[in-house]
C-alpha cells in the first residue's frame, strides 16, 4: 500500500457580474455535444486522426467540452424557498489532453475531467478551479506536468475572462 500527499493549488476569482451572465460567459466557449452520440462515435474510431477529429469537433473554441454539470446549490435552495445560493459544478475536459497525461501518469484519470465551480456568495460569483499541475506534481512526470500547466493556463484564462 502506498500513500501520496498532494498539495493542492486552487485558482479562484470573484466576479461582480450576475450569476447567469458569468455562467454563460464560462460556457460560451465550451463544447456541449450529445454525449450518447459522442461515446458511440468514440467507440467507432479506429485511428488517432479519427479520435482527434471527433474530439476537436466536440470541443468548443476553448478546447474543452462539458461532460456533465451538478447543481449543488439545489439542496440549499430547498431550505431557502427556491432562493439563492446557486452553486454549479461543471465537469469539463478534453480527451486528447487527458491522453497526453495518462500516458505517463495513469493516476491523472482520477482528476480528469476537471471541475470548474461557479458559486454565488454575498461578495459575488466565485469561479474556482483546482490546478491540474498541483494535483499531479507528486507523480514526478515532467511530460505530464507540461501538459497540465498548459491546461491550467487555459482554464485560468477562461475563468478570468468570464469574471471580468
Amino acid at each position: 500500500m502506498s500513500t501520496i500527499e498532494v498539495q493542492l493549488r486552487r485558482f479562484s476569482i470573484v466576479s461582480a457580474r450576475p450569476f447567469h451572465e458569468v455562467l454563460n460567459r464560462v460556457t460560451a466557449t465550451i463544447g456541449r455535444p450529445d454525449l450518447n452520440a459522442f461515446h458511440k462515435e468514440l467507440a467507432a474510431t479506429k485511428t488517432a486522426a479519427e479520435l482527434e477529429g471527433l474530439v476537436n469537433a466536440a470541443s468548443g473554441p476553448s478546447g474543452l467540452m462539458e461532460y456533465i454539470r451538478f447543481d449543488s446549490g439545489e439542496v440549499l435552495r430547498q431550505e431557502h424557498g427556491g432562493q439563492p445560493p446557486r452553486i454549479l459544478r461543471l465537469v469539463v475536459g478534453n480527451r486528447l489532453t487527458l491522453k497526453k497525461m495518462i500516458g505517463t501518469v495513469p493516476d491523472v484519470a482520477s482528476y480528469a475531467p476537471l471541475t470548474i465551480l461557479v458559486d454565488e456568495r454575498a461578495d459575488g460569483v466565485h469561479l474556482s478551479y483546482d490546478s491540474m499541475a498541483s494535483l499531479i506534481a507528486p507523480y514526478g512526470s515532467e511530460a505530464a506536468l507540461d501538459v497540465a500547466r498548459g491546461l491550467d493556463a487555459k482554464v485560468e484564462a477562461l475563468l478570468t475572462a468570464a469574471a471580468n
